[in-house]
């Protein structure tokens, strides 16, 4: 395929992120650098310096052979503002509009474009290849999660009282003729999961769905290193938020002994988690992609006990990728991955949750098992041979839908 050059237009990018949809991106964008295309990325700092709460860093990331545009405004957090209510890129329009051109990039892949100016961001594409990756359910969720105020995965759209719940402003642009105008403009739309291109569609989004998940590289070949922790434990990787379940999971543990629940990650919902927690819960608080490793790899399972509608599920197939089986809620894309390879455990009640715990606590050749098949499935659907190839034939079979 001819060498090709891409833009990655998106909100948050690693350091300055928070979840799995930027480490996704920056592990798309570095694999398509190593196959010899080249990628820049746009993303914005007032918007990561809006969501956490602080006043902006100074860049100073090091992104190996990818090119890094980091925005930033003198209007500080007032810039996603504007951007989050207008659905346009008001302050920084000009200038992205005149990168792009100038650089006559071959592909345009938008990836969260929430805060940096969607959807009128995606008119200034032209003449490029235009692709839409829905990490989020913000085409069809001002909200982005699918979590009704604030209490249920969202059967039916209330979207007007559920943004009044969340304290955030509502988006007009969502009822115009704008929105869909802009749209239009897109020439190739990809889902996570089949599950999520068959929510947009529930939702009303019209456009045709391209189903890719994202990838994890294998890990090195263990070298049979000592685990992280003395106990046997089940590991948790993920933001610390109400949607991610976590405390479902805790009032569970008493009744395996002997067993903990190590915790990596931060969140606004920490405290609360720490107020419910018993001594067998250990919080690692944020903790580096690399690091991660032997926590995945010497883990009884990795629970993903989300309550809302994800996407995808990155941490499963992170955890996939070391043979360790994971315990996943029966919710979401969860029963369509775990499926996929008899990686793992489902669970909708307590008591299916009880059960799945003392199951891969105590029997070691189910644990076995369902890890050999995890690793397996990573292989040959999760890998980054078998993601990246398929993206690049999307964006090869993929017509533009411009004059």
């Amino acid at each position: 395929m001819t060498r090709l050059k891409f833009c990655f237009p998106t909100t948050f990018y690693p350091p300055y992120s928070f979840g799995g949809d930027a480490i996704a991106v920056q592990r798309l964008a570095e694999e398509l650098t190593r196959r010899g295309h080249s990628v820049t990325v746009i993303h914005d700092l007032d918007a990561f310096a809006a969501v956490a709460g602080e006043r902006a860093p100074e860049p100073n990331a090091v992104h190996s052979n990818v090119e890094v545009i980091t925005l930033h405004s003198r209007l500080g957090r007032l810039s996603p503002l504007i951007a989050h209510q207008t659905g346009r890129p008001t302050i920084h329009r000009s200038s992205i509009r005149e990168f792009l051109r100038k650089h006559a990039f071959d592909v345009v892949n938008f990836h969260n474009a929430s805060l940096i100016g969607g959807p009128g961001i995606f008119r200034l594409a032209a003449p490029a290849k235009t692709v839409y990756s829905a990490h989020e359910h913000w085409l069809i969720c001002p909200t982005h999660v699918l979590f009704r105020h604030r209490r249920e995965a969202c059967p039916e759209r209330q979207c007007l009282r559920c943004q009044i719940r969340y304290r955030r402003p509502p988006q007009l642009w969502r009822y115009g003729a704008g929105f869909q105008e802009a749209l239009d403009s897109v020439d190739l739309f990809i889902a996570m999961s089949e599950f999520s291109r068959l929510k947009h569609a529930e939702f009303g989004f019209r456009h045709e769905m391209k189903v890719l998940p994202p990838f994890v590289a294998a890990p090195p070949p263990s070298d049979g290193g000592v685990s992280p922790h003395t106990r046997p434990y089940f590991f948790f990787a993920g933001r610390l938020e109400e949607i991610k379940g976590l405390q479902t999971v805790i009032p569970r543990l008493g009744a395996i002994p002997n067993v903990d629940l190590l915790v990596a990650g931060e969140g606004s919902y920490r405290k609360e988690l720490e107020r419910i927690a018993t001594p067998q819960v250990k919080f690692l608080g944020r903790v580096s992609s690399p690091q991660l490793a032997p926590y995945f790899r010497h883990a009884l399972a990795t629970i993903v006990p989300s309550v809302t509608y994800e996407t995808f599920g990155l941490t499963l197939i992170e955890s996939f990728a070391f043979g360790t089986p994971v315990i996943a809620r029966r919710i979401g894309p969860f029963p369509e991955i775990v499926g996929a390879c008899d990686g793992g455990v489902l669970f909708s009640t307590d008591e299916e949750l009880d059960r799945a715990l003392r199951e891969l606590a105590f029997d070691a050749d189910l644990r076995a098992r369902l890890g050999q098949n995890a690793e397996r499935g990573h292989r040959l659907l999760w890998s980054e041979e078998t993601v990246v190839t398929r993206y690049l034939d999307l964006i090869e079979q993929t017509g533009k839908r411009r004059v």
